[in-house]
């Protein structure tokens, strides 16, 4: 047997709270005119968005370049340089693809000796103990030897010229025949320096970052830039 009972719910209906603000506001409205409402809503809005502005902080907003074009502020950017050839400079073209290779290949090397050489610098520099500054040339000069000898072998003499210019670059202004000439002496140096005349190099590569070197010295930045070295 089953059992029903009947239950009655009351619901207790509590009407929302009035707002005095609203119901100002809800009289205010209604007594002026249309359009003088609709002024003081906007005014009220613009305060609250100012309001809204103040909880900004300094990281919410981005600083940027821009320009005015035609009375338009529009953001600048600064792109990189884009190389163009006619079909006339197809040679051209070639040339610096080919330099642009030889940069990517040698440049490593070349920062690594510009270190290896301002260190030895440093260590040597009116130090007159010169037993001390031999044995330590020539622990230098066998590390690099392990280091290098392998990968520079298989530089082709293009890529030994620009290598010597770079090396030229990245010691300030000292080219490999002085460097020969102060570490190993002068006779080393010029047996080196007829070794590379004898295939058409010098090891006495200048450098001109701004003149005739220019091409080589934007394809270093972009090396610089690609791969984090300093300047």
């Amino acid at each position: 047997m089953i059992f029903i009972q009947n239950f009655t719910i009351n619901i207790l209906y509590r009407p929302p709270k009035r707002n005095k603000f609203t119901d100002i506001m809800r009289a205010f409205i209604n007594y002026i005119k249309p359009a003088a409402a609709l002024s003081f809503v906007l005014i009220l809005g613009s305060f609250d968005r100012a309001a809204g502005q103040n909880k900004y902080g300094p990281n919410d907003t981005i600083l940027t370049a821009a320009i005015v074009y035609k009375g338009d502020t529009i953001e600048a950017k600064i792109l990189a340089g884009v190389y163009v050839w006619g079909r006339s400079k197809y040679t051209a073209k070639q040339r610096w693809t080919r330099l642009r290779n030889a940069v990517y290949v040698t440049y490593p090397y070349a920062k690594r000796a510009g270190i290896v050489f301002n260190d030895i610098e440093r260590h040597i520099q009116a130090n007159p103990d010169k037993q001390y500054v031999t044995r330590y040339i020539n622990s230098k000069e066998k590390a690099l030897k392990k280091e290098f000898t392998e990968p520079l072998t298989n530089l082709s003499v293009y890529q030994g010229e620009v290598l010597m210019k770079l090396i030229n670059r990245e010691t300030g202004g000292t080219n490999c025949y002085d460097i020969l000439k102060e570490l190993k002496g002068g006779f080393t140096a010029r047996f080196w320096q007829t070794v590379a005349f004898i295939f058409g190099s010098d090891l006495k590569q200048p450098y001109d970052a701004k003149g005739k070197d220019a091409e080589m010295e934007s394809i270093v930045r972009e090396v610089q830039r690609m791969y984090g070295y300093s300047g």
